[in-house]
C-alpha cells in the first residue's frame, strides 16, 4: 500500500482526495493481498496516517481533504 500510494500521489496541489486516491491505488495493489480491492480503504487510511507522521506526504487544508507527496 505504501509503495502504491507514493507512486500515485502527485507532488503539486491540488493533490488527491480519499476517493480519488483509493481509485488510483487499487490497480497497483496485489490481487493476492487485496482481492478486488477488499480492505484497501482501511489499509490506505493506516498508511496515510503513517506517511503523514513521517513527513512523506502532506495534508492540504481543503474540503474534502487532499494529499500530496512532500
Amino acid at each position: 500500500m505504501r509503495t502504491a500510494m507514493l507512486r500515485v500521489l502527485p507532488t503539486v496541489p491540488p493533490g488527491l482526495n480519499a476517493k480519488e486516491l483509493k481509485e488510483a491505488v487499487i490497480p497497483h495493489l496485489s490481487g493476492e493481498l487485496f482481492p478486488g480491492g477488499a480492505k484497501a480503504g482501511w489499509w490506505m487510511k493506516c498508511v496515510q496516517l503513517d506517511l503523514e507522521a513521517k513527513g512523506a506526504i502532506k495534508r492540504m487544508v481543503s474540503k474534502p481533504l487532499r494529499w500530496t507527496k512532500s
